[in-house]
């Protein structure tokens, strides 16, 4: 994992549900870990690949996620 994904992870498990309340997007990713947009996308689908996060069911242009539970 990369330091940025790790900083997401962590920011999302210290009190991320009040912060991230329904889940973390892309463009959140982004912001959160100082990435372009396609690197936020893509830390996104290897997290998603690796079980850390699932995807919310809202989808498209809105996809968020959450810590897999």
């Amino acid at each position: 994992m990369s330091p940025e994904q790790i900083k997401v992870l962590n920011r999302l498990l210290d009190g991320g549900e009040r912060r991230f309340e329904g889940g973390i997007s892309a463009a959140l990713y982004q912001k959160v870990a100082k990435v372009s947009k396609a690197t936020a996308t893509r830390h996104l689908a290897d997290l998603l690949q690796k079980g850390c996060i699932e995807k919310l069911p809202s989808g498209g242009r809105s996809t968020r996620y959450q810590i897999k539970r």
